[in-house]
């Protein structure tokens, strides 16, 4: 088995009007896929060329404060937890100014799948971040892994 270290990446987004509410802000629906595409390339990168990967789970996202049209924003993502077919990985909206708080964070998690969409386990070690910036979303990620979703309540009767 192949050991595979890129478990971080940094991406730059900028706010456009169509991105935007009704008070000229980031719409949450925005938000979401700019949290979702910055996760997902995380995961690929991390996953490797035979990454086909797949959105199981929204965990958790926080919007902190309101982003204006017009502001370049910059998202980080790191693989934060892997397990045998599955990966969460935790994303960062941090302000492009120093010294400014998180605008947005979040974990998302995505199950690596065959052709026919049955989760397989990864071909290669995919790489946890230990960098000390995730640790508020390590804590956080601990305490929701021990919730589990409806279906599985569903499924387990």
């Amino acid at each position: 088995m192949m050991m595979n270290d890129r478990s971080e990446t940094t991406s730059h987004r900028l706010v456009l009007p169509a991105d935007s509410n009704h008070h000229s802000t980031l719409y949450a629906g925005s938000l979401m896929r700019f949290a979702l595409e910055a996760s997902y390339a995380t995961a690929c990168r991390a996953v490797g060329e035979e990454a086909n990967l797949l959105l199981r789970r929204v965990v958790s996202i926080e919007c902190r404060q309101p982003v204006r049209v017009g502001t370049l924003v910059e998202i980080r993502g790191a693989v934060l937890q892997v397990r045998q077919a599955y990966l969460v990985v935790g994303v960062v909206g941090m302000p492009l100014e120093s010294g400014g708080l998180p605008w947005m964070d979040g974990l998302l998690g995505f199950v690596q799948i065959d052709e026919k969409g049955i989760p397989i386990p990864f071909l290669t070690t995919v790489a946890v971040s230990e960098s000390n910036l995730w640790e508020p979303l390590r804590e956080r990620l601990g305490k929701l892994s021990q919730v589990r979703g409806a279906t599985a309540d569903w499924l387990s009767d």
